[in-house]
């Protein structure tokens, strides 16, 4: 069995969310290997963070990012106590998602808030133009429609910090370190010179 410092065990509470027992055994665990059981740690804290994507968010904060004075969003991100909403660390990840929303110009929060008129004329338009196989025709039409709504919902994009995880992905990650369930419930950008 490998000895594992505090130092490691409190470090790896601190990256992945979890509590010193849990870091404790994952380090014994791991035989010692800190990246090794860091990333048991982040599947398990992420495995957590599904569990509390049902919980009613009814707290949390409205940030905004202005860019240059020639563009500006505004986000209302929500979690589930004002102590966690009152913290730096969630006005940080309001504010990075108000970035978000000024650098990439998302329309939607989520696939959820696409109008069905919008996602049937998407639909439509793949249909006329399609030409692969017949069997395959749905899933392949399906395909296009995420791919087509990707960059335009906000949960979907690549997160502009680190573009190898979405912002959904970057969400749920905070959700693993704060223990509560955060959400966006709504954005609005503006750019100097753009009506909608």
């Amino acid at each position: 069995m490998a000895k594992v410092s505090i130092e490691e065990i409190k470090k790896l509470k601190e990256l992945s969310g979890v509590g010193l027992t849990d870091a404790k055994n994952a380090l014994v665990e791991a035989d010692g290997d800190f990246d090794k059981a860091l990333e048991a740690m982040r599947k398990k804290g992420l495995t957590k963070a599904e569990k509390r994507g049902d919980r009613e968010t009814r707290e949390g904060v409205i940030d905004a990012y202005i860019h240059d004075g020639r563009i500006g969003a505004i986000i209302e991100v929500n979690c589930e106590t004002s102590f966690v909403a009152k913290t730096d660390e969630f006005k940080d990840l309001a504010h990075k998602l108000a970035m978000q929303v000024a650098s990439m110009s998302p329309l939607y929060v989520s696939v959820e808030d696409i109008p069905e008129d919008v996602l049937e004329a998407k639909k439509k338009e793949f249909e006329e133009n399609f030409k692969g196989p017949e069997k395959m025709k749905d899933q392949i039409i399906s395909g296009q429609v995420k791919k087509a709504f990707s960059d335009k919902v906000l949960l979907d994009q690549p997160y502009i910090l680190d573009d190898a995880k979405t912002v959904a992905e970057y969400i749920k990650d905070n959700i693993a370190k704060t223990g509560e369930n955060i959400t966006v419930r709504q954005f609005k950008r503006i750019e100097l010179g753009v009506t909608e």
